[in-house]
């Protein structure tokens, strides 16, 4: 692969793999390193909303998802203790009509899927497994960078370079920030069942949402409905690093009481046998610059907290919008990268900032739990959706 025009990518996650296809569509090529050795089925449920999906229609990658993807009716906000519901925001084709593109729940391993199809018949990009960035300089034609695999290191001269390795992001702690993820005090905890298994009313399509004290749970079908995604995050202290911790269900009932609890909810938690937990992290929203040809997408760049579904949304707005700047300054990869971050900046921050009021929201307990119950249900659900019209109806352009 020429070096000219090349650009190195670390990490094949969603931002990874949807940034190496704007800039191939730029005409850029695209080397990406991944150090996972294969691209397994990973990962939960995932929801995209309008703002994500027009971008994978646009790249080819919406036709791919369609048969997987599960259109919601709606959003069911329900109260934990009672289990009636406090409001219902129509999605559906209501919303695909409003902005002009679909929202969808759908298994995070076949969107990834869908991407590395997408780039492994591109001619422009290459990906290489079990590959990682062990280091890399920064010099006046670029970037050299240091490739560790099974045989060894070797180097790669680039023009440019990006950071899509994830929150924990090694390009970013070689780019000279110190700074740590902060642990929110919740904890999710994950777990995925066949649709056949759940009472009718849990196989609908629709998300539910329930709401209770220093805990919240939510699931949705997804898999063309063959399968049905399970969340519950609970106020918590444990605080490791990671993804996949095994962990015990008793554990987390404890978090769901019958007391506190209805019995549709509390019945739906006692099926999974196996649960998988992770502590969440964000980082502060300052913003964040690179340095010279290098720089950031998606959980490297700007992690959240899943309280408004948008990470992954976030990640593919990042690859748009990079791929756009650097077609625009393709002799000065560099004032493009400075420019995408510039872009970038206040979306991500309310983005931010919105996820993490909703944590607060969704945990309360007592009289600001009524509070809110009232103010949901005096809003109805068009509402509630139309104060999320500046996040889904944001376009590239």
């Amino acid at each position: 692969m020429a070096s000219s025009r090349t650009i190195l990518i670390a990490g094949a996650g969603i931002g990874g793999l949807t940034s190496a296809l704007t800039l191939a569509g730029a005409g850029y090529r695209v080397l990406i390193a991944e150090q996972a050795a294969a691209l397994g089925d990973a990962g939960a449920g995932i929801q995209l909303s309008p703002n994500a999906t027009r971008i994978l229609q646009t790249l080819g990658i919406a036709e791919r998802l369609a048969p997987s993807a599960v259109v919601p009716e709606g959003l069911s906000i329900r109260s934990a203790r009672s289990g009636a519901e406090i409001a219902f925001m129509p999605i559906g084709q209501a919303m695909a009509f409003r902005y002009g593109a679909p929202y969808w729940m759908l298994h995070r391993g076949d969107l990834q899927t869908a991407l590395a199809d997408a780039v492994a018949e591109h001619p422009d990009i290459v990906l290489k497994l079990a590959t990682r960035v062990e280091d890399f300089a920064i010099h006046s034609n670029g970037v050299t960078a240091q490739l560790r695999d099974d045989r060894g290191i070797s180097e790669e001269r680039v023009p440019a370079m990006i950071g899509a390795d994830g929150i924990w992001s090694a390009i970013r702690l070689q780019l000279g920030d110190r700074s740590k993820p902060i642990f929110r005090h919740r904890t999710a905890w994950r777990a995925m069942l066949p649709a056949a298994a759940l009472p009718d009313e849990a196989r609908r399509p629709v998300t539910r949402l329930w709401l209770g004290r220093n805990a919240h749970l939510v699931h949705y079908p997804v898999r063309g409905g063959r399968l049905v995604n399970i969340v519950a995050i609970v106020r918590d202290r444990w605080d490791a690093p990671g993804w996949s911790a095994t962990a015990a269900r008793d554990e987390l009932l404890r978090h769901f009481s019958r007391e506190r609890w209805a019995k549709a909810a509390r019945d739906l938690l006692e099926l999974p046998e196996t649960w998988i937990k992770w502590a969440l992290f964000d980082r502060s929203d300052l913003g964040f610059r690179g340095h010279g040809p290098v720089t950031l997408v998606g959980d490297a760049a700007h992690p959240m907290l899943p309280f408004l579904a948008q990470g992954a949304a976030m990640a593919i707005e990042d690859a748009a919008i990079l791929g756009a700047c650097l077609a625009q300054d393709s002799a000065d990869p560099e004032q493009g990268m400075r420019r995408y971050e510039s872009m970038r900046r206040a979306r991500v921050r309310r983005v931010q900032q919105e996820a993490r009021a909703n944590s607060r929201v969704y945990h309360l307990a007592g009289l600001s739990a009524v509070a809110r119950n009232v103010a949901m249900r005096s809003m109805g659900g068009e509402r509630l959706r139309a104060r999320y019209d500046w996040l889904y109806d944001w376009r590239p352009d």
